[in-house]
């Protein structure tokens, strides 16, 4: 049985899921149907009672529906829904674990679900609650999939997946791309490099995190120091790793190879 909480504003979109939920499984319950922040925020605080999955519209009539997850302290895996993709970040910053764009199609509900059972599987033998957490845990340090970074006065959703680099020049902060273009993040390098896959990005040194992808190879220099060498088509840096981080990056290398 999969006890549910749906979140959404719109009577027809609210009994489209219903009816979607109905479609998909007998052995979905929803436990409570709300339409607002304030009604979630009221809810949340009054029944503790954890259920499995909860499906939100992200733009509620009193404002966006993440402002429940960060106040109510909720931890229960979210499925978002929307009609705009411009959300996806702050989605998997607030327990997200899908993001379904409108008009929702069954085989779509149908997959999320899918894949809340897949990691809740993967986790069975915890408690339940420890579950939770630990599948959210699960979720998130799988990385981000996407940045926002900015070019010029154009800001761009960057997939990590094609990222070559990122350094820091000046305490700023730039990325480049596989396609060879440069981009400004708002971002420092510690608080990347605790957002990021680590089984795909390591943190060479002070001054760069480099992708496993776009990495061709790597050389000893001055006898205990290590100088990597990326599949960059122009001005590729010079990237030396420290004799303490030399091991860390052998070991890295191994493990996500």
């Amino acid at each position: 049985m999969i006890q549910v909480i749906l979140i959404e504003d719109e009577t027809v979109a609210m009994q489209c899921m219903v009816r979607i939920l109905n479609e998909i499984s007998e052995d979905v319950v929803i436990k409570a149907r709300l339409k607002s922040v304030k009604e979630s925020l009221k809810y949340f605080t009054e029944n503790s009672e954890p259920v499995d999955i909860i499906f939100s519209d992200v733009q509620l009539s009193d404002g966006l529906s993440f402002e429940i997850f960060k106040n109510a302290g909720v931890r229960t895996p979210v499925i978002f829904t929307t009609g705009y993709d411009k959300f996806t970040l702050p989605a998997f910053e607030n327990n997200g674990i899908d993001y379904l764009l409108k008009p929702i199609e069954k085989e779509d509900v149908r997959k999320a679900l899918w894949k809340y059972k897949n990691l809740q599987n993967h986790f069975q033998p915890i408690a339940t609650q420890e579950a939770f957490t630990k599948l959210l845990g699960y979720f998130h340090s799988a990385g981000r999939s996407r940045l926002l970074a900015k070019r010029g006065v154009d800001t761009v959703l960057l997939k990590t997946e094609d990222v070559i680099l990122f350094y820091t020049e000046n305490k700023v902060v730039f990325v480049i791309d596989r396609f060879s273009k440069k981009y400004l993040i708002d971002k420092t390098l510690s608080e990347l490099e605790n957002e990021l896959d680590p089984q795909l990005f390591f943190r060479a040194n002070r001054q760069y995190i480099i992708n496993l992808d776009y990495v061709k190879g790597f050389r000893p220099v001055e006898k205990v120091k290590l100088q990597i060498d990326l599949t960059m088509n122009e001005n590729c840096p010079t990237i030396i790793i420290s004799q303490e981080t030399a091991q860390a990056f052998r070991k890295w290398i191994r493990e996500s190879c």
